[in-house]
C-alpha cells in the first residue's frame, strides 16, 4: 500500500519511526497550535493531532492537521467514535484526504462524562475496531460501508491505539489482534511507565506475530514533575505508574524534577528501541512540545530519516 505517508515510508525504509502529538487549543487561535508544532518541526515524523480529547471541546482534528501541512509538518489525524456517525465519519475521511491528509488514527473516544459538555449525547454509531475496518474497505475495496462505489478513494495509512496495561491483562493481546484482522497499519500504545509488563506484553504480540502484520509504536510521555507521576498513576484509567517511578521523581530536589522526567523518558525510549516488535515510538510530551528537541537528541534519534 503506498498512501504517499512519509511515516508509512519511514517504516518501509525499516528505519525506527517517531511521531510526536499536539493538542488543538479551546477555541480557534491558529497561533495555539503553530508555537507547539514549531518545535516539532525536524525532530518527529508525523504528529498527531487530537480530535476533543477528554471529551473538551477544541478546534477540529481536520483543520487543526491543515495547518500542520501548511507548516511543513505531517499530521495523524485523530477520529473518535464518540461524535459522529458512520455519515459523518465517512465524509470528513474524505474531506481529510482532499485537504493532504494521509494518515489517521482510529479511537473509540474518552466518554462525554470527562469532559465540559457533560449533557452531549454519545454517538458511537460504530467502534474503533469497526472504523478501522471501514477505512481500509474504503481504501482497498474503493467502497463506503453498504457497499456504494467511492469516486476517489482515500488512501490512509491507517493507526489505531493500543493500551497493553488494561484489565484483563490477557486479553490485551487479544484485542490487538482484532484491530489487526481489520486491517490496521499501525499501533501506537498507551503511555508507559511498567516496562516489565510492557517487555510481557510485547513477548505475547509477538508469539503471535501480530508485529509482522502492523507497526507498533510505544508511547512515551515524559513526566513534568511529582503532582504529574501521582495524578497518572491515579487519575489515568489504563496507566501504570510503579512506586519505583514515583519514588525516583520524589527523590531529587523539586526543581531539578522536570530534567529528571527528561533523563527518564530518554531511558525509556532506548530501553524500548530494543524489545522485539517495537518499530517506534510516538512521543506525547503533554503541553511540553518545547522540550521534544531535547529528548528526541538525548535519545539519538534526532536527525530523523529522509525518505522519498
Amino acid at each position: 500500500m503506498k498512501s504517499g505517508s512519509n511515516l508509512e515510508k519511514v517504516f518501509e525504509k525499516g528505519e525506527f519511526a517517531l511521531t510526536g502529538e499536539c493538542g488543538p487549543p479551546r477555541g480557534a487561535d491558529l497561533e495555539v497550535v503553530k508555537e507547539k508544532a514549531k518545535h516539532l518541526v525536524g525532530y518527529v515524523d508525523a504528529v498527531n493531532v487530537t480530535d476533543n480529547q477528554t471529551s473538551i471541546v477544541r478546534m477540529s482534528s481536520i483543520g487543526a492537521s491543515k495547518v500542520l501541512i501548511d507548516m511543513g509538518l505531517e499530521p495523524v489525524m485523530q477520529m473518535v467514535c464518540r461524535d459522529r456517525n458512520r455519515i459523518a465519519m465517512q465524509s470528513d475521511i474524505f474531506g481529510a484526504y482532499a485537504l493532504g491528509i494521509r494518515n489517521m488514527l482510529c479511537l473509540s473516544g474518552d466518554h462525554q462524562i470527562f469532559g465540559n459538555q457533560q449533557d452531549a449525547k454519545n454517538v458511537f454509531d460504530i467502534d474503533s475496531i469497526q472504523l478501522i475496518n471501514v477505512v481500509h474497505t474504503m481504501r482497498e475495496e474503493g467502497k463506503i460501508l453498504g457497499g456504494d462505489d467511492i469516486d476517489g478513494k482515500p488512501e490512509m495509512f491507517i493507526g489505531a491505539a493500543a493500551n497493553p496495561f488494561g484489565d484483563p491483562f490477557d486479553f490485551r493481546p487479544i484485542r490487538l489482534a482484532k484491530k489487526v484482522a481489520a486491517g490496521v497499519d499501525f499501533i501506537q500504545t498507551q503511555c508507559i511507565y511498567n516496562m516489565p509488563k510492557f517487555r510481557e506484553y510485547m513477548k505475547r504480540v509477538v508469539d503471535m506475530g501480530l508485529h509482522e502484520k502492523c507497526h507498533i509504536m510505544a508511547g512515551i510521555t515524559p513526566l513534568k514533575s511529582l503532582p504529574m507521576a501521582k495524578y497518572m498513576a491515579k487519575k489515568v484509567s489504563g496507566i501504570d505508574v510503579p512506586q519505583e517511578i514515583l519514588d525516583r521523581m520524589k527523590g531529587v530536589e523539586k526543581k531539578k524534577r522536570a530534567a529528571e522526567g527528561i533523563k527518564l523518558a530518554i531511558e525509556q525510549i532506548q530501553e524500548v528501541k530494543d524489545i522485539e516488535g517495537v518499530d517506534g515510538v510516538h512521543l506525547m510530551a503533554i503541553e511540553w512540545e518545547k522540550k521534544v528537541p531535547e529528548i528526541v537528541e538525548g535519545a539519538g534519534l534526532h536527525p530523523r530519516p529522509q525518505v522519498s
